[in-house]
């Protein structure tokens, strides 16, 4: 695999930015059999993870904390990794406008510049924490551009989770704003998936895991059975483990498996 630090000054936030970007390309293996196959045949284009931080991270921490190139390798799937402070993927009320970010820009950008696919069928969107509520967003707000979405130790009963004094460590009213509002809103994922069903819109494969052990565990179960409640083809699995990278770094594993991926376009 190619590992690429891209930085680049974003419109939407005014800033230099960073991503890290992991592109198909001939293992060790290939290379010394002479085997080049299409990987730089400038027709292909790569199916794409975007694979989304957590609080208090930033683009570095999945290729520093777990074996995503290894993963990616096995799967010829391109990984895009942004950095978005802690915005909840919000055009936040004090600060930055990441959701455009995210959801318009980086797409753009990163299709620019990578050989990847711009086919709905062709892409993902995961995340861990902030970044699995980030990746539930991505795909219910744009089901038209994912195919599927995975959550990892999800903040995605999002309402619920912040009644918990114990998670105001991050300031939540800086993305949204007067959080009191969130409740019903287009941010609360149990509010737009509602929606979504009784609209009959069509709603990405979804996925989600927690570990057992994990302060956010409960409210997966929560929203996991408010899924199931609602009739919302889900994908869930639990096992040991806390809030932390062991647990992430295995479960991506079964996240890119579970993940409807095409060969190369």
């Amino acid at each position: 695999m190619a590992l690429i630090e891209c930085k680049f000054f974003s419109r939407s936030l005014a800033i230099n930015t960073a991503i890290f970007v992991i592109i198909p390309s001939p293992s060790p293996d290939e290379a010394m059999s002479g085997i080049q196959g299409d990987y730089y045949d400038p027709s292909v284009k790569y199916p794409t993870l975007y694979l989304l931080h957590g609080g208090f991270g930033d683009y570095t921490d999945w290729q520093r904390k777990t074996r995503i190139e290894e993963y990616a390798e096995k799967h010829k799937i391109a990984v895009v990794m942004p950095s978005a402070e802690n915005s909840f993927y919000a055009d936040m009320a004090k600060g930055n406008n990441y959701w455009q970010f995210i959801s318009e820009e980086l797409p753009q950008v990163a299709r620019g510049l990578f050989p990847l696919s711009d086919k709905k069928e062709d892409n993902f969107v995961a995340g861990l924490s902030m970044g699995g509520y980030g990746a539930f967003k991505m795909a219910l707000w744009k089901p038209e551009c994912f195919e599927a979405a995975a959550s990892l130790s999800g903040a995605v009963d999002i309402c619920s989770l912040f009644e918990d004094s114990q998670t105001r460590n991050i300031k939540i009213d800086d993305a949204f704003g007067d959080f009191s509002k969130v409740k019903g809103s287009k941010n609360d994922l149990k509010a737009v998936i509602k929606q979504m069903k009784e609209e009959n819109a069509e709603i990405p494969k979804l996925y989600m895991a927690c570990g057992t052990e994990d302060f956010i565990y409960h409210s997966n179960v929560r929203f996991r059975d408010y899924l199931n409640e609602l009739g919302v083809e889900l994908t869930y699995e639990e096992g040991p483990g806390v809030h932390g990278w062991a647990f992430w770094d295995k479960y991506i594993q079964n996240v890119l498996d579970w993940l409807p991926i095409r060969s190369k376009s």
